[in-house]
């Protein structure tokens, strides 16, 4: 029977150079699941990374799979696994189960409850769908993951304030910048943070904003749904001096915004301050920016305070969600437990259907030759019947090892008599 597990390095133990080492990119998620499943003992897998966490669950039959997961994980990023023990949370069985739904709920997100999650591993899964990665198990495991969060959601309030690390980006922008009606804003990207980034903070006056992705083309329906301007990324250094804040959240594998950019655009502004959120992993800005004056540079891991605003509200409805998420895995955990059964019952049927054929092969072959219809139908009746039943009628005659070992051994006692006595 297959056995589940997850290794996941989030951000709860790793920092954001540690999370980035680890990222896997959307491209590279095909190949990273073939060799996965090329392993011995790895039956199925999905592959979850965002700018929080990088996480591997799997299917397996190993009998030391957090260390085989780790070496994996190790050798994809060419880094040493022994660098990465401290920052691994690993879990299996029924411990596997809890902690990905949480995931799903949002329950281990940054920002308690956010409703992003569940959108993303969902797009995992269908990843290694795709990629015909996913056995019995695994794909019940996310079907019923999937069922769970949508009850919490349903059940719970812990998604009626959702507060994505968007959010806490704009309100961080507030805290900077006081009234952010006048400051010109460039968004890089085009995904769902940069949507959700423009979509807050337009509820907050700003005007003037400026998308920039890799091609101008994808650049443009966010820009005209914003009534923005859209630059192409290329030409982000004869733009970026515009910006008062930068929120950028692309898929790129290094840095696009170098130190010596940054010391090039503050000249060019006569160093106004600029405010900078670099919410991708691996991460857009070089950590070395933070060193010029006149820049404020947060990632995604200096958003915690915000993110814990109203925190104590909406642990109230995570107590709840994890009751749910508690009774419901323990019902998956009993189909999964019943695998093996189903698979006796398989068995069972295929060589009952095997016996069938047999004797009625036998059967039309003696009715051919002229032999007595009544006979050979009654004939087939008590040779199908005993058949089906030896076994089951063998196993009710044998007598239990263990009751048979102890009347054996009380027989043999001489002093039974007196041991029961006493």
């Amino acid at each position: 029977m297959s056995n589940i597990a997850v290794l996941s390095i989030s951000h709860q133990l790793a920092p954001v150079e540690i999370r980035e080492k680890v990222a896997f990119a959307s491209s590279e998620l095909p190949t990273a699941i073939s060799n996965l499943l090329s392993l011995s003992d790895i039956k199925a897998c999905v592959i979850f990374s965002t700018c929080n966490r990088s996480e591997i669950y799997v299917s397996h039959n190993s009998k030391n799979i957090r260390d085989v997961l780790l070496k994996f994980l190790a050798t994809t990023h060419a880094i040493d696994h022994l660098s990465l023990v401290e920052y691994v949370s690993f879990f299996e069985s029924i411990d596997a189960l809890s902690h990905i739904s949480k995931v799903a709920c949002g329950l281990e997100s940054l920002v308690l409850g956010e409703p992003q999650i569940l959108g993303q591993l969902k797009d995992a899964y269908q990843v290694s769908k795709a990629q015909g990665a996913l056995d019995k198990v695994l794909e019940k495991l996310f079907q019923h993951v999937f069922k769970t969060a949508k009850k919490v959601r349903t059940d719970t309030n812990i998604g009626s304030s959702p507060i994505s690390v968007a959010y806490c980006a704009v309100k961080l922008s507030e805290k900077i910048f006081t009234n952010l009606e006048n400051q010109t804003v460039l968004l890089i990207g085009a995904g769902e943070m940069v949507e959700l980034s423009a979509q807050h903070l337009s509820k907050r006056g700003v005007k003037d904003m400026i998308f920039a992705n890799r091609t101008l083309e994808n650049a443009q329906p966010i820009a005209i749904k914003h009534n923005a301007e859209a630059i192409a990324l290329k030409s982000l250094s004869e733009n970026l001096h515009r910006a008062d804040i930068v929120i950028s959240s692309t898929a790129a594998p290094i840095p696009i915004i170098g130190k010596g950019l940054i010391e090039t655009v503050l000249l060019q502004r006569k160093h106004q301050p600029m405010l900078l959120i670099d919410l991708a992993i691996p991460r857009d800005i070089e950590p070395e920016v933070n060193q010029l004056e006149d820049v404020f540079l947060y990632t995604v891991d200096d958003l915690q305070q915000i993110a814990n605003s109203n925190l104590e509200e909406r642990l109230k409805e995570k107590v709840d969600a994890e009751k749910i998420i508690n009774l419901s895995s323990i019902e998956f955990m009993e189909w999964i437990n019943n695998i093996p059964n189903e698979e006796v019952i398989k068995n069972y049927r295929r060589q009952a259907n095997l016996i069938k054929d047999e004797l009625l092969q036998t059967a039309i072959r003696k009715l051919k030759s002229g032999s007595s219809p009544d006979l050979v139908v009654e004939e087939l009746a008590d040779k199908l019947t005993n058949k089906l039943l030896h076994q089951s009628l063998e196993k009710i005659k044998k007598p239990s090892k263990s009751l048979y070992s102890s009347k054996v051994i009380a027989d043999k006692d001489p002093n039974k008599h007196s041991k029961i006595e006493s």
